[in-house]
């Protein structure tokens, strides 16, 4: 009879292993995209990533005999309990060989975790929040990632459900056509209208004033996305350090901020998919992969729309309209025709009904699942 062994991740020959782990998982999908492995080294350091100055969390792997056959994450997010004050702690990092006897282990020993930090719900995955890779994917298996998503095998809903979790929110993945966009007349005039009426003007990036164009997207994200489930506010170090890490592969021209009478109103942040050269890296970045980031560029044939918000007091307006027409018609001066918009959740009406109109195709679907502890 075979024993499940669940151990906490103490070495680093042991966080190399969880980190290593998802090739066994995805070694023969073809959709799947390696992460870099430097970057999960920094995302999982304690020390160094700012996310821990508010947060505490511990990772485990399970072993079969003596084989390791899964990994997880326990997440305690103090911004989020501050925020949201709802008991939850958070898995995260999942990934099982297709055994529900492992993936029971693996939840039970996130759950007990949590249930150490007196929480009363267990949600996820968060990896490690709702501003990282977040949700677990439940329909579009057909289809590679874009940039910054999630990513898993169809059975590890089964686990899910058979561990006795439940659906908390579905999160929506759109995918954008320029043509279908461009061929519509009625979008074209409605879009042209709204500037008019509002006086709406958008700007890009500029790369010499990049400290200061950050500041103003920090306001915009803090305000806009405020309202929304699962928001969590970044620190000034937490967006400071992703900006650090995007700003090499951002395109100047898909970062856009719109103003009325001067005054900002809202913002996007736009980034070409570069999974698309990511998933031939086998999650090495060097000594000469680096160089496939500017020589396979011009390949690229997707963006994703990571953020777009438009300030409370200015929304309902159709201004997300215009920054939809900016950001085709950017991204088709760059030879680019295809767009996702994600993730949106399932319940923000406003924004599913505009992409809708859009003529946009709802192509994919994640997850979040909670249970009690």
């Amino acid at each position: 009879m075979s024993s499940i062994e669940v151990k906490k991740v103490e070495s680093k020959s042991e966080l190399s292993q969880f980190i290593k782990f998802p090739w066994k998982i995805y070694k023969n999908d073809e959709h799947w995209v390696p992460p870099l492995i430097m970057e999960q080294k920094k995302l999982l350091n304690k020390l160094k990533n700012p996310f821990f100055k508010d947060a505490d969390a511990d990772y485990f792997l399970a072993y079969n005999d003596g084989k390791l056959v899964g990994r997880i994450g326990a997440i305690k997010n103090d911004t989020h309990l501050k925020y949201h004050n709802d008991d939850s702690g958070h898995f995260g990092f999942f990934e099982c060989i297709n055994d529900q006897v492992v993936a029971n282990a693996l939840f039970d020993t996130a759950k007990n975790w949590i249930e150490k930090k007196q929480l009363k719900f267990m949600k996820g995955p968060a990896n490690p929040s709702s501003n990282d890779i977040y949700g677990m994917l439940v329909e579009g298996f057909d289809d590679s990632p874009r940039l910054l998503m999630p990513y898993n095998p169809e059975y590890y809903i089964k686990l899910c459900e058979g561990y006795g979790f439940q659906k908390a929110k579905d999160l929506f993945a759109w995918k954008i056509v320029s043509k279908k966009i461009f061929a519509s007349e009625k979008l074209k005039r409605g879009q042209d209208l709204v500037r008019k009426r509002y006086r709406l003007k958008i700007h890009q990036l500029e790369m010499k004033n990049f400290h200061k164009d950050l500041e103003k997207f920090k306001y915009v994200y803090n305000k806009a996305w405020a309202p929304n489930w699962g928001f969590v506010p970044m620190t000034e170090e937490q967006i400071d350090t992703m900006a650090k890490e995007m700003k090499p592969l951002a395109e100047p021209s898909l970062v856009l901020f719109g103003e009325i009478d001067g005054k900002l109103v809202g913002a996007a942040l736009v980034m070409m998919d570069y999974n698309q050269i990511f998933k031939n890296m086998n999650g090495r970045l060097f000594p000469f992969n680096f160089i496939k980031l500017f020589t396979h560029k011009k390949k690229l044939s997707w963006v994703r729309i990571l953020t777009l918000g438009i300030i409370p007091e200015y929304q309902k307006r159709g201004l997300d309209t215009v920054f939809y027409w900016e950001i085709l018609h950017r991204g088709r001066d760059l030879n680019i025709h295809r767009g996702e918009a994600s993730w949106v959740l399932e319940d923000n009406d406003m924004m599913n009904r505009g992409l809708a109109l859009m003529n946009a195709d709802r192509y994919k679907k994640y997850r979040i699942w909670e249970c009690e502890v």
